[in-house]
């Protein structure tokens, strides 16, 4: 990933519930349809015991109409009722970045 101007990055942590039948799939159609979405750069994301998801976008903008897209409001009230015990959302702005690969 490499963005020339500062970006925003939309960081989910989460526990799951014991219900998660349905969960992986849901979370690959929502990956999938983010990606689709106007303003989305990249994903990434890990889960153990604590879910990590980090999708980065070119705007605030962007990022509000993700949130109200109505296939990922469903998908949001599906994580509430049943797949999600705890979730935390933070919104960042991103102004550098640099990384190292072997």
């Amino acid at each position: 990933m490499r963005n020339t101007k500062p970006y925003y990055a939309v960081i989910f942590t989460s526990t799951l519930t014991d219900t998660i039948e349905g969960y992986a799939e849901m979370a690959v159609l929502m990956e999938d349809l983010a990606k689709k979405q106007p303003g989305f750069i990249d994903f990434e994301s890990s889960r153990d015991q604590l879910g990590i998801s980090i999708s980065y976008w070119e705007s605030l903008e962007a990022i509000a109409n993700w949130k109200a897209n109505t296939e990922h409001l469903m998908a949001q009230e599906k994580g509430i009722v049943s797949f999600y015990s705890w979730y935390k959302v933070r919104i960042c702005l991103v102004e550098r970045e640099y990384e190292f690969k072997k």
